[in-house]
């Protein structure tokens, strides 16, 4: 077997450029979108379920892209088609947001807009465990969250400059300010021009020159499945929970985005039973097996992105409204007090993606410092202070600090766990086990848009506010989850 040759820091630079486009993207979404649904004339409560498509188009679009690509080999490549594609569709996406005239056609640009974020976004995550060795991809990975925070601060950042540089920041009822439709536009066009970069400055390891390098087919890790397909019983327990769920949501009245969670479980329990009458080797028995056999790293990491990114979705959702109703004073999206506060989270966003930024320069010390696991464990402590202590600050200015600890983890959250993950999957299923990793980021954010507003409503009087002190719990159990996880297998060889 030979060994992976090493990159220069340019190649890696290179190789993760295009995240800067994807990140961009991202991060108008992240910290606008909810903006523009309550200008389009949603309710508080509505917003949650209207979010739902961002992470379902992930839950459908990543492990079929991964599936696909690792059988793809063109003049382009393996992941690169995927990624200009994904460019492409972005970018017209963003071009058409801001321009919605209706609530629900601002939904179903945001299906459009994830979904083809997505088909670039999956491939870059497994781009970098097909060409780096495992000694360089931690390193691989942190150069990407550098480029998603450096993105994500301008992008997060344009409203408020666009608006201290004399741009419209309100419009009349039912319109998008000009701020946030320039933004897209400059956002769409950052996207495709950073995802080409990669795609005409990167090259690509054919299938048979992978096969023949070091870790190619990892051995087996004690707890992980066979690979075979479930038995038809095992979808039993789904279906029943499902619609066992269903009925008691039904019979106590309760908050009808609650039906999410029922339908997730026998949505699972049906493509199980689906699975069995399809020919072995296609590809949803293919992905449910693989899902089934995960390697025990897998199994335990995935429970720490469960908590990680519920704390996140928190975030991305309710901090418009916890900022402009607690901080500025105003919940009517028409108001200027209510766009200033609007305006102040996308600053709020781009430093933590600026700190985020500046923590991926630090985190290859830490983990060589702490070992991986405490490396993770320790910034998602720091994020979970950030996200508690907005119980206690009052002044937005003051807002800037908690940023601090939220963008170390979220530096972290981009890089360690692909970095802990990537040594344990064989590399001719990179690009699928990555798509099913991604199972648990967009689960945990669709309980989320299904949850949160149900115990809000329920527990905390509807105050947006403590959607974030419950982002900072997960968190911090996130973090005690890590230590769970088994130290990589290339780190266990040096040991």
């Amino acid at each position: 077997m030979e060994s992976k040759p090493r990159l220069s820091f340019w190649q890696i630079w290179n190789m993760c450029f295009g995240f800067l486009g994807i990140q961009f993207g991202f991060a108008l979404q992240n910290a606008n979108v909810s903006r523009i649904f309550q200008t389009l004339g949603a309710d508080m409560e509505q917003v949650p379920g209207l979010w739902i498509a961002a992470p379902l188009t992930g839950l459908l679009v990543q492990p079929v892209v991964g599936y696909f690509s690792d059988r793809t080999w063109t003049r382009l490549g393996r992941r690169r088609p995927y990624f200009l594609a994904g460019a492409i569709l972005a970018t017209l996406a963003l071009f058409a947001m801001p321009n919605s005239p209706t609530l629900w056609i601002a939904a179903g640009m945001l299906w459009i807009l994830d979904a083809s974020i997505n088909i670039s976004m999956e491939p870059f995550r497994a781009f970098v465990g097909d060409q780096l060795p495992s000694s360089q991809r931690a390193g691989g990975y942190a150069m990407q969250s550098f480029f998603i925070g450096a993105g994500a601060i301008v992008a997060s950042l344009l409203p408020w400059l666009l608006a201290r540089a004399g741009v419209a920041n309100t419009a009349a009822p039912g319109e998008v300010p000009d701020t946030v439709r320039y933004a897209f536009y400059f956002g769409g066009a950052v996207l495709f021009a950073a995802i080409g970069w990669t795609v005409l400055r990167t090259r690509e390891y054919p299938p048979e020159a992978l096969a023949r390098f070091d870790g190619a087919q990892p051995p087996p890790v004690r707890g992980a499945g066979g690979g075979l397909q479930a038995p038809a019983v095992a979808a039993l327990p789904w279906l029943l929970a499902g619609l066992a769920l269903a009925a008691l949501i039904a019979a106590r009245g309760w908050d009808r985005m609650l039906y999410v969670l029922a339908g997730m479980s026998i949505a699972y329990g049906a493509l199980l039973l689906v699975a069995r009458v399809l020919p072995a080797g296609g590809m949803l028995p293919t992905i449910l097996s693989d899902l089934r056999a995960m390697p025990l790293a897998m199994r335990r990491l995935a429970v720490v992105q469960f908590f990680s990114w519920f704390a996140l979705f928190a975030m991305w959702i309710y901090t418009t409204a916890a900022v402009a109703g607690v901080h500025f004073g105003s919940d009517d999206p028409t108001s200027v007090a209510y766009n200033e506060g609007a305006n102040w989270v996308g600053v709020l966003f781009a430093a933590y993606n600026g700190f985020a930024a500046l923590a991926a320069i630090a985190i290859p010390w830490m983990a060589r410092a702490l070992g991986l696991r405490g490396a993770h464990l320790l910034n998602l402590w720091l994020g979970a202070a950030g996200l508690l202590s907005f119980l206690l600050v009052r002044d937005p200015q003051w807002l800037l600090l908690p940023m601090l600890g939220v963008g170390f983890a979220w530096a972290s959250i981009l890089s360690l766990p692909y970095a802990m993950l990537s040594d344990s999957l064989p590399a001719a299923k990179m690009g699928v086990y990555m798509g099913i990793f991604n199972f648990f980021i967009v689960i945990p954010q669709l309980v989320a848009a299904s949850l949160l507003g149900f115990l809000l409503k329920s527990l905390f009087g509807g105050r947006p506010l403590w959607a974030l002190a419950l982002g900072g719990a997960s968190l911090a159990l996130a973090g005690l989850c890590v230590l769970r996880v088994p130290r990589p297998p290339a780190m266990e060889a040096k040991a």
